[in-house]
């Protein structure tokens, strides 16, 4: 199968196959309003600004599953992330991204690009330490560690790279400007 064999769930009850996005550049990320990582939505949205009319999307599917940061409705957070953060680009349903009833296309992603680690710094000990206490084999494993994990998919469908939240977003900006 390739990404665009999937699809991701709308707020309202639709579907948005990725096929409709064949020949862009992805970045998916799974979000959250109330986490550490959701100042990454200004980011986020000044790459949309920068890079959209050349060809990047952002698939932004909001998470609840860590520490249940995202604990509003799908309308509760979309309103949140424009009066706070003026974005631009959609909120896809709240999903699950790991566990059994993990979107499809998380299992994909997840498959494509495992868990590489969580680099260097302050921010990455305090991500490691925390999750060793809550899986001992975090590291071994490639499911999703926290929320703003983020995806970037090339132009052809490959998925080429995996930031974790701890991540410089001018690393993903880096990695999204050089594929379009």
């Amino acid at each position: 199968m390739s990404i665009y064999d999937y699809s991701v769930p709308t707020p309202k009850n639709g579907e948005i196959s990725l096929k409709d996005y064949e020949g862009k550049v992805m970045l998916i990320v799974n979000t959250a309003t109330g986490c550490g990582f959701t100042p990454h939505y200004k980011d986020l949205e000044a790459m949309y600004e920068k890079f959209h009319d050349q060809g990047l999307e952002i698939i932004d599917i909001p998470c609840n599953q860590f520490a249940g940061q995202t604990p509003g409705t799908d309308d509760e957070i979309h309103e949140f992330c424009q009066l706070k953060y003026n974005t631009k680009f959609p909120q896809m349903k709240k999903s699950d991204v790991n566990g059994e009833n993990a979107l499809p296309l998380y299992k994909y992603l997840k498959s494509q690009k495992g868990f590489e680690g969580f680099g260097f710094g302050p921010t990455a000990l305090m991500m490691g330490a925390m999750l060793k206490k809550i899986d001992k084999n975090y590291k071994n494993n490639p499911e999703i560690k926290w929320n703003f994990t983020k995806f970037v998919v090339d132009r052809a469908g490959n998925v080429v790279a995996r930031f974790e939240p701890t991540a410089d977003m001018k690393d993903v900006a880096a990695c999204v400007e050089k594929l379009l």
